[in-house]
């Protein structure tokens, strides 16, 4: 097949969060199985090109529609780990992309509009016709609306769309203005069973056009869509969901092996796997003085996370002092975006800097990051919600056991040492339901228990971790059947 990925990011070259990941790590698989792939994204001032050969000019005048005139584009194009990557760049004063960040810009909606109609003006006067289109978020949210309202009576005929719900905590609700810039009219869109956000009647929604327009939708794990047809995590679009529940499923995401294996990971100490559990000390010894926390037999319980209200913070803050209160050390890296979380952490760090048991490291370190799985014991991941988590599949490749609240991802990925109906070869960590303190601190109690009393049957959740396939070579295969079906 021909497939045009679209995204706001791809990791390494411009990433904030999963989606830049799931986007590198699908793109890849595909590509792998000898699917023609181009990914789509925008030309920022602070993409890491590094990973990108072959940079060329293949478009220097790229004339794309913006309210009543037409913008000047170049497209950009390289390969990235055999991935065909081409970059909008708009030559305008408007500096769509020179904003020296990804998002969190007044204007965050027009530059992803302009983005998505530009992407497909690019396929229409190339005389590319990808079989399918797979878009991502709200940011491309409106490229299955451009599609049938605008390109397929033009000459877009046979392509389909896949659209992939990331997060619905982030849905685009815009002003009818970012519809007329993208061609569209507002009178015709702004109606219940088109884009008019459920929770706002006076606003378009840019995810819920993409839902509306699109040929399948997908959230990135089956709990994550179950939950939000039928829970509060559905934010205002469950009774929409459930009306396109024909074309609605979830897929699982992957994890990169070749990035995240401490087989063959070249940024830790030392290498190891499950035949090789034991090398995994030398990793612990490393990690613990990296941080400056003492040579202790203590469990390191981890955090590697964005510091949001999404993640739980007000839980993570409460199992860092459980931690330390009950022997154990504490390794977290984290940012946060939202200055009041900031300050709290900022202010915790302070008060634990004296702590040779506990290292906060408020920042993103690609490097430490490996370092902290590869050195960690447990990881804690108490998500208000989660789409699908990348950590603990990660945490569990490097025999890092993780406690997590059972919803979305985490619960098709976790399954409880004590209380699972698996076999327990399968069983390969420790949940909890109710968003307490004391919800957490009874799993977290199970934890540290068997670390101490049982190393053993502890031992072998490592490896129950270790062995299970979180490749992207099952979720490729679900998405070249929804590609299939949708392609008929």
């Amino acid at each position: 097949m021909y497939i045009a990925m679209v995204s706001a990011e791809c990791a390494p070259i411009a990433k904030a969060g999963g989606l830049g990941d799931f986007v590198q790590g699908l793109s890849r698989e595909l590509t792998v199985r000898g699917n023609a792939v181009d990914l789509f994204l925008p030309y920022y001032d602070l993409s890491r090109l590094e990973s990108v050969s072959g940079l060329r000019e293949i478009e220097p005048d790229l004339r794309v529609p913006f309210h009543d005139r037409w913008l000047s584009c170049r497209v950009l194009g390289g390969a990235m780990d055999g991935i065909n990557c081409l970059f909008i760049d708009p030559r305008s004063a408007h500096g769509f992309f020179q904003r020296g960040r990804i998002y969190g810009e007044p204007d965050d909606p027009e530059r992803f509009a302009f983005f998505s109609r530009a992407v497909l003006e690019f396929l229409l006067q190339s005389g590319r016709r990808p079989d399918i289109l797979h878009c991502n978020d709200w940011h491309t949210g409106l490229i299955p609306v451009l599609l049938y309202e605008v390109y397929e009576a033009i000459g877009l005929t046979n392509t389909r769309v896949c659209y992939t719900l990331h997060n619905l905590g982030y849905q685009g609700q815009v002003g009818e203005s970012i519809l007329r810039q993208a061609g569209l009219d507002p009178r015709r869109l702004l109606v219940a069973d088109r884009l008019l956000d459920p929770r706002d009647g006076r606003v378009a929604n840019l995810l819920q056009g993409g839902i509306v327009y699109a040929n399948f939708v997908n959230t990135v794990s089956p709990r994550y869509a179950w939950e939000i047809q039928g829970t509060e995590q559905g934010m205002g679009l469950q009774p929409l969901l459930k009306t396109h529940a024909h074309k609605f499923g979830g897929v699982l995401n992957g994890i990169d092996s070749l990035v995240w294996n401490p087989a063959v990971d070249p940024l830790i100490p030392v290498n190891y796997g499950v035949d090789s559990l034991p090398r995994k000390a030398a990793n612990r010894q490393a990690l613990r003085t990296r941080l400056g926390l003492r040579e202790v037999e203590k469990p390191i319980l981890a955090i590697v996370s964005r510091l949001d209200f999404q993640k739980g913070v007000e839980l993570m803050l409460h199992g860092i002092r459980y931690a330390l209160a009950h022997e154990s050390q504490v390794a977290l890296l984290g940012t946060a975006l939202d200055p009041v979380i900031a300050e709290r952490f900022a202010r915790l760090k302070e008060e634990t800097d004296p702590n040779p048991d506990c290292h906060l490291e408020l920042g993103y370190d690609e490097t430490l990051a490996h370092l902290i799985y590869a050195g960690a014991d447990l990881i804690l991941i108490p998500s208000l919600y989660e789409p699908c988590g990348l950590a603990q599949m990660i945490a569990m490749k490097y025999g890092v056991v993780p406690i997590v609240r059972r919803v979305g991802g985490l619960a098709d990925t976790v399954f409880d040492a004590n209380y699972s109906d698996k076999p327990f070869e399968v069983r390969n960590g420790y949940l909890f339901d109710d968003l307490t303190e004391a919800g957490l601190e009874s799993a977290m109690s199970r934890a540290l228990g068997l670390w101490r009393n049982f190393p053993e049957y502890f031992r072998q959740l490592r490896v129950n971790g270790m062995r299970a396939d979180f490749s992207w070579s099952q979720p490729a295969q679900q998405y070249l059947d929804i590609y299939t079906h949708i392609g008929r």
